[in-house]
């Protein structure tokens, strides 16, 4: 039972907030970076979007507004309303909330109010969440309860597995699997309720972080094997152990009290040059040995001699070095490429660049894929779509392809109405031939958001315009504590990241 969601967005940073909190700037902007994809600003997605929906906090009471700020359901439920799609109107409400027994009820709504799915005992959505904390809802599906056991609905409502589990949860960190228990032993299906692994497993693990890399399963004599995402089975479960770790069907398994790299023929590939292997990419291995990390070829040449103390593939040729504490970037010929000098090192796959901290410095450096810097700044967003990405740089928001060209806000928020500028200190708002249509009398503000409304502040205290310029809601909420500003209609978004939805208060 959870009172709080995260859920995705895309919103301007408080950078006074940011910069308040050093130690957790990398988090933040890699938060707003990594769940971006739900908001876009493209005009073409903004024509086929019917609605969407976000919780409210009004009144020490819970209900949901829709992407104009209207209410949908009213703030009456003392929980908080879980959304697992903000694009469906399926809204799960929390009811009869015993904290101390941990029992509760919920009623299921859509957005005219009328309760749905209510033939089953329990309806939830499944949760998820990554390696970083950040957590989501399996897409298109919910866990249903009749009697004792769980099944799965789509969103519909159709039954796509019966209640017949003792439990059903999300394999951590992995999309589309879901665990299924039943008679005390482990099984797998998609989110469409396909039967992956039959339910005779003591243990399922993942392999990385995809679940077209395929699973571990252990079986009720403690013996290791490989299932792919198609049910087929890639290595019976007869090792005493098996890595995480795959690439091109290749595996790390232990057998004999000894580990060594195989193919999916059970053929050797490597053994006896590592105590551990943490990576396996086209040719090359990375590996451990005395605690500390090189690469060697299949063939079992040394390529990089075992010398950092972390290594990890950056994509072609390139690594992502630690040495005495601090981060750089190598080669396969173990040429320096950045220095040693980072307290952090992230390529955007995204934009195809590269972003490096330093301790104690606020700023990113920004390189693109030839490792030529090309300037500081904080990134904020990366839009694949519409191929850009916006920097606060020089106390300002600015924007770049990803050739590092900096384009006008008209030139990639093709779908607004209006522009943010800046003059002599003060932001205004422009039209997209130039043209002054509000004049700059704010301290602060941001670009329309997807739904068309903008923050602006005053006097130290925000309130919000809509896409004509008309004046939604005047400056009156402090946001200080808030990492990042957003509205829709009179509400903005709440300071707590973890619980995402919208409030007045």
């Amino acid at each position: 039972m959870s009172r709080g969601k995260r859920y995705d967005t895309e919103s301007k940073l408080n950078m006074k907030k940011v910069f308040a909190v050093v130690m957790a700037i990398a988090v933040i902007i890699m938060f707003v970076i990594g769940i971006k994809t739900l908001l876009t600003t493209d005009t073409k997605e903004k024509t086929t979007i019917i609605s969407s929906y976000y919780p409210c906090f009004t009144n020490e009471k819970w209900g949901v507004i829709d992407q104009t700020g209207t209410i949908v359901i009213e703030p009456i439920y003392d929980e908080m309303i879980t959304i697992p799609d903000s694009k469906r109107d399926v809204f799960i409400c929390m009811q009869d909330v015993n904290y101390e027994a941990n029992t509760y009820t919920v009623k299921v709504l859509n957005a005219k109010n009328k309760e749905i799915l209510a033939n089953y005992d329990l309806v939830e959505a499944i949760e998820n969440v990554d390696k970083n904390n950040n957590m989501w809802y399996e897409e298109g599906v919910l866990k249903v309860k009749k009697g004792e056991f769980y099944g799965l609905v789509d969103f519909s409502g159709k039954e796509i597995l019966a209640p017949e589990y003792q439990e059903i949860t999300a394999l951590s960190g992995i999309k589309n699997s879901l665990l299924l228990k039943k008679e005390d032993k482990y099984g797998l299906c998609d989110n469409k309720g396909k039967i992956i692994i039959p339910t005779e497993y003591k243990e399922i693990k993942s392999i990385g972080d995809n679940y077209q890399n395929g699973y571990i399963v252990v079986n009720s004599e403690n013996k290791y094997g490989v299932i792919d995402f198609d049910a087929k089975v890639i290595l019976e479960a007869k090792y005493e152990e098996i890595k995480p770790v795959t690439k091109n069907y290749m595996y790390v398994v232990k057998q004999d009290g000894k580990w060594k790299v195989i193919n999916k023929e059970e053929d050797t590939v490597l053994e006896d040059k590592f105590s551990d292997v943490t990576e396996i990419l086209e040719d090359k291995i990375i590996i451990a040995k005395n605690k500390k990390y090189g690469v060697l070829l299949t063939t079992g040449e040394e390529k990089i001699k075992p010398q950092y103390e972390e290594l990890s593939a950056l994509f072609g040729d390139y690594y992502l070095a630690k040495n005495k504490g601090k981060y750089g970037v190598i080669n396969s010929e173990n040429e320096t490429i950045l220095p040693f000098e980072y307290s952090e090192i992230t390529y955007q796959k995204e934009g195809d660049f590269i972003l490096a901290n330093k301790e104690g410095v606020l700023t990113q450096e920004l390189y693109n894929n030839k490792w030529e810097k090309q300037f500081d700044g904080v990134v904020s967003d990366i839009n694949t779509k519409n191929g850009y990405f916006r920097v606060y740089k020089e106390e300002e928001y600015k924007y770049y392809n990803f050739k590092f060209e900096e384009k006008t806000a008209q030139e990639v928020l093709t779908g607004n109405t209006l522009f943010l500028s800046k003059k002599d200190g003060k932001y205004g708002y422009v039209n997209k031939d130039g043209n002054v249509v509000i004049d700059y009398i704010y301290e602060d503000a941001t670009e329309l958001n997807q739904y068309g409304f903008a923050a602006v502040k005053q006097d130290g205290i925000w309130g919000a315009i809509d896409k004509t310029g008309a004046v939604v809601v005047k400056p009156s909420y402090d946001l200080t504590n808030n990492v990042m500003i957003d509205f829709i209609g009179k509400w903005h978004l709440a300071s707590d990241l973890n619980s995402y939805y919208y409030t007045d208060k």
